[in-house]
């Protein structure tokens, strides 16, 4: 019956704050310091863990909260589990900041964005002979969520790198990525490419984007899918 508790989680775990967020089930209690990818990401977590610090600088309309950009060709190193693990301590950081300075937190000052769920529905109601009754949902879910990631503060983009896109996909995550760079926007990327080649996926100006103020963080290691 914790209130804070109640206000990330809900009254049955699955809503709230975090609820709101769009976080997956397994992500949902994890923090920096619980998370399973640590101990085989130990100086990743070094650097990851001097980035949360910054978090309760979000108040601070002069500081900029950089992005990170989590990559790895081997699946199952952790990058997913990292990103969840930071917007959690974000929304941590939020939640308690704004107690303190007596302001109501946000309801969703964090979300995120699984780019390839999200491309699931770009497909549903693109597709010929779609039937309306599944095109219109997936194209309602669609425009909310980019409505939601373009103006969140923080936001997780998990698995950038989607290789089958159309053109008009890209387009629609350009619009994100942009809107998000131009508001000083911070985003966690997961990838399974590293930034270099974002450009051989996007055109020049949303590798830009993804590059502006973002430190690439390569996760090593083979994959550790199954082990809790």
């Amino acid at each position: 019956m914790c209130p804070s508790y109640i206000a990330l989680h809900g009254y049955t775990g699955d809503g709230g704050r975090i609820g709101a967020a769009g976080l997956p089930a397994d992500y949902r209690h994890l923090t920096a310091a619980n998370s399973p990818a640590r101990e085989g990401q130990a100086y990743n977590y070094k650097m990851l863990d001097a980035y949360a610090a910054t978090f309760k600088r979000q108040f601070d309309e002069d500081y900029r909260i950089r992005s990170f950009y989590l990559y790895s060709e081997e699946p199952g190193t952790g990058k997913t589990t990292t990103a969840a693990a930071l917007l959690n301590e974000y929304l941590t950081a939020h939640y308690i900041g704004s107690l303190q300075r007596g302001i109501t937190p946000l309801e969703r000052p964090a979300y995120f964005l699984d780019v390839n769920a999200w491309q699931k529905d770009f497909n549903a109601f693109n597709r010929p002979r779609v039937p309306e009754e599944t095109a219109q949902p997936a194209a309602a879910r669609f425009y909310r969520v980019m409505t939601i990631a373009m103006k969140v503060p923080f936001l997780v983009a998990d698995d950038i790198g989607v290789r089958e896109a159309s053109q008009a996909f890209r387009a629609d995550l350009h619009v994100i990525m942009d809107e998000r760079a131009s508001n000083g926007l911070p985003t966690v990327y997961t990838s399974n490419i590293p930034m270099v080649e974002t450009l051989q996926l996007f055109d020049a100006r949303i590798a830009d984007r993804i590059r502006d103020m973002c430190q690439e963080l390569p996760f090593e290691g083979k994959s550790k899918r199954g082990r809790r």
